[in-house]
């Protein structure tokens, strides 16, 4: 588990500029939170929701707040998207992910080509590598989460980097990490981003594995939780 700081609680009064909320405290304060998520957060930012702040001192922030979290009808939403690579890699080095079990090194942000990084290389005893992408996915609809919330060219190349991984020998994964606990099922977003879905589908013919997980999410903290089924 990763363990929250002391959270404040408060009520979303608006986001913006992607990277910005206002946000109306327990004490009547409004203050501007640093919303640290560059996805749409389709379906989970609705203005008069409760939401959950970190808070730093270090004295370089613009915006000591820190939005981590908003309480949806079903689910906590964990909408830090920073805590998906710190979840996933903690819980493979301590070997709780059972498909990526059995590597002895762990390493994040890793160049695979030029210009092109992907989130974790793993390599085991005999020199064996496997490459993982992880993507945080927030948008739930009808218990079935989807990915992206928005349009990523950014995202399409990482799974064109998977492949390219896949065909050199190497293992390749992506990850969909879905921070939250109401979701059954994954999908591709098609009725977001159809040619992500197109790519995904690709990749999946050429040996890039897909690996779908919720998480276990309260106040206190945040642990990967269960497998979840997927479709194409």
């Amino acid at each position: 588990m990763i363990h929250w700081p002391k959270l404040a609680q408060g009520t979303l009064i608006k986001r913006y500029k992607r990277f910005l909320a206002d946000i109306k405290l327990e004490d009547d304060r409004v203050i501007t939170a640093h919303c640290p998520n560059s996805g749409s957060m389709r379906g989970c930012s609705e203005p008069g929701r409760t939401v959950y702040l970190s808070w730093s001192d270090a004295p370089n922030r613009r915006y000591p707040y820190t939005w981590e979290m908003i309480q949806m009808p079903k689910s906590l939403v964990c909408v830090n998207t920073l805590v998906a690579n710190r979840l996933v890699r903690k819980a493979v080095m301590e070997r709780i992910v059972q498909p990526l079990s059995g590597y002895r090194f762990v390493r994040s942000e890793v160049k695979c080509f030029e210009n092109s990084r992907l989130d974790l290389l793993l390599e085991n005893s005999t020199g064996g590598l496997c490459f993982v992408e992880i993507k945080s996915c927030t948008q739930v609809e009808d218990e079935i989460a989807y990915f992206p919330d928005a349009v990523t060219t950014r995202g399409r190349k990482h799974l064109v980097d998977l492949q390219r991984q896949a065909g050199l020998g190497n293992r390749a994964v992506i990850f969909f990490l879905i921070q939250r606990a109401d979701a059954r099922l994954f999908r591709p977003a098609d009725h977001i981003d159809p040619a992500y879905g197109t790519e995904l589908r690709a990749a999946f013919q050429n040996r890039v594995e897909i690996h779908a997980y919720d998480v276990d999410l309260t106040l206190k903290g945040i642990r990967l939780n269960n497998a979840i089924p997927w479709e194409l």
